[in-house]
């Protein structure tokens, strides 16, 4: 596997941007709906986009890993995988919302490499690798500098925070004393931090395609990714998205541990 870190940045730009056209051919269509066993949407859409993704994988990189949201693990012992979401955010696909994404990151372990995040109903693309930059719809981008909470947005996708009475008051608080509060969730609350449109953006429960795509894009744009218990990774127990102004801060008021 000698591909350069820029070869796989491009690669999980190009796959997020062939799997998210495929989905979004079904978006606004009346589709069947099922429920899967943890409660959450799929669709033909979902399953198609992934299935296209896998193949061009096969096709491209053949000794490397997958693991997808839809049709699980794919490995053949490989080091590196690549980790796919076809459609972040079905509920808002399923509703004709355009707020979704498709999501792609490379990993080798727990080191995410490269990640790329297409939303293809708003046609916005963000890719990044490790030492190369945030790169939104070709230019690099940045998280803005904004450091006082009373003028910070701040992002969540379910501020009900179902799975944790605790982060659901403390999420509250700090959403109080921020000067906009929105559940522009899933994928795209990340797009917004990236892009120094919104300073925060938590999540109580994430699964590894959800989140891994955002550690190199919101690290290399300047701002810091953890969990809830200040691990900087994408593969613990939730998400906290932040400015590296507000950082500290945010972690502090969430009651997360900083390191």
């Amino acid at each position: 596997m000698t591909e350069s870190i820029q070869t796989l940045m491009q690669g999980a730009a190009e796959l997020a941007r062939l799997a998210g056209d495929i989905a979004l051919a079904y978006f606004g269509r009346d589709l069947v709906i099922e429920t899967k066993e943890d409660g959450s949407p799929v669709t033909v859409a979902d399953r198609r986009a992934e299935e296209v993704a896998r193949e061009w994988i096969a096709q491209r990189f053949p000794r490397d890993g997958v693991l997808g949201e839809e049709l699980g693990v794919g490995s053949n012992g490989a080091d590196r995988r690549w980790i796919i979401d076809p459609i972040d955010g079905t509920k808002a696909f399923v509703r004709g919302v355009p707020l979704w994404g498709t999501l792609v990151a490379i990993a080798e372990g727990q080191r995410v490499l490269a990640g790329a995040a297409f939303f293809p109903a708003v046609d916005e693309m963000l890719c990044a690798a490790v030492g190369e930059g945030c790169w939104w719809n070709d230019r690099r981008c940045s998280v803005s500098d904004r450091a006082d909470q009373g003028s910070a947005t701040v992002l969540t996708t379910d501020e009900r925070f179902p799975t944790n009475p605790h982060r659901r008051d403390a999420w509250r608080a700090l959403a109080s004393r921020s000067s906009i509060s929105r559940t522009w969730g899933d994928c795209y609350g990340y797009l917004l931090v990236a892009t120094g449109r919104a300073e925060v953006m938590v999540d109580d429960v994430v699964s590894p395609w959800d989140a891994a795509a955002f550690s190199p894009i919101i690290t290399e744009a300047g701002g810091v990714l953890t969990d809830w218990g200040g691990v900087a990774t994408p593969f613990g127990n939730g998400v906290i998205a932040t400015n590296a102004a507000m950082s500290r801060t945010v972690r502090v008021a969430l009651g997360v541990p900083v390191q």
